[in-house]
């Protein structure tokens, strides 16, 4: 296990890459306009995005949070996924989705907070469902110190029944059967707990336990159609992840602390970001 989280791990941090990443991107404020339509480019955590459309702050079902970060931009299929399961959740009554980071202006790296999130095909979706958003918009004060809970009693992997609700797997399940969808990460006992509900599990392979993730479920859509420069991940693996690959997480050694590095490689973007930057 330990030699197939590590060759995952070297596939999240050594894509296929060409030119110097800049320290620029968290700068720029407008979306870039290449004439080719949205076209994200790179891999998710090397990567950019032109074309980008900005998610409005309040729409039907969900409010976004944390505006004064910048990264409210994505690709044009991840505004609409968005709107949609926001939608889908205000009809069910399952409650307000609040949203957290999409991506930069133009993609790229950020300064702090993620290393991927760069091709505008990422988002971060709070397990907070706020009783106050679905009454009224809330404030700018509110949205940039609140804070989402955890899921999980403090120090533990149990799931704390006061934080979860059967809304929370509704919602995650939406999204999982989406066509566009390509992963959902979560929290490994949210994962466990999923797995553990006698539901039909088919949609259970694109939810994945990854560190963190307590607090929100992190989707990551397919590379558009029209994006031919955007580079996928690997193939879902066929089981539902309900096995010993599961159990890992919660062992010793999933939870050892990383061990102390030197200092990472500059990061390298596709030649095709300078343009994407300097447009």
């Amino acid at each position: 296990m330990r030699f197939s989280i590590f060759i995952l791990l070297l596939g999240i941090f050594s894509e296929c890459l060409s030119s110097p990443a800049g320290n620029n991107w968290a700068t720029v404020k407008q979306a870039a306009q290449t004439g080719a339509g949205a076209q994200s480019i790179g891999s998710y955590t090397a990567g950019c995005l032109s074309g980008a459309v900005s998610l409005p702050q309040n729409g039907i079902g969900y409010q976004l949070m944390r505006p004064t970060r910048g990264r409210s931009y994505g690709h044009p299929d991840l505004i609409r996924f968005i709107e949609n399961i926001a939608k889908t959740a205000y009809s069910q009554h399952w409650g307000v989705l609040l949203i957290g980071d999409l991506g930069q202006a133009r993609g790229g790296p950020t300064p702090s907070g993620h290393r991927s999130h760069q091709t505008g095909l990422d988002v971060d979706i709070w397990y907070l469902l706020s009783q106050q958003a679905a009454t009224r918009n809330l404030a700018f004060s509110e949205r940039e110190t609140w804070s989402s809970p955890s899921v999980l009693v403090s120090q533990s992997d149990v799931i704390d029944d006061s934080q979860w609700s059967p809304a929370h797997e509704k919602i995650i399940e939406t999204a999982a059967l989406q066509p566009e969808v390509d992963r959902i990460f979560v929290n490994p006992s949210v994962k466990r707990l999923l797995c553990s509900r006698k539901s039909p599990h088919d949609w259970l392979r694109k939810v994945r336990p990854w560190w963190g993730h307590d607090d929100h479920f992190h989707v990551r859509l397919k590379c558009p159609l029209n994006s031919k420069n955007c580079a996928g991940q690997e193939p879902l693996p066929e089981s539902d992840g309900c096995d010993a690959s599961l159990a890992w997480w919660f062992s010793e050694e999933a939870k050892a602390p990383a061990p102390k590095s030197k200092k990472p490689e500059a990061l390298v973007l596709p030649a095709l970001c300078d343009a994407v930057l300097k447009n």
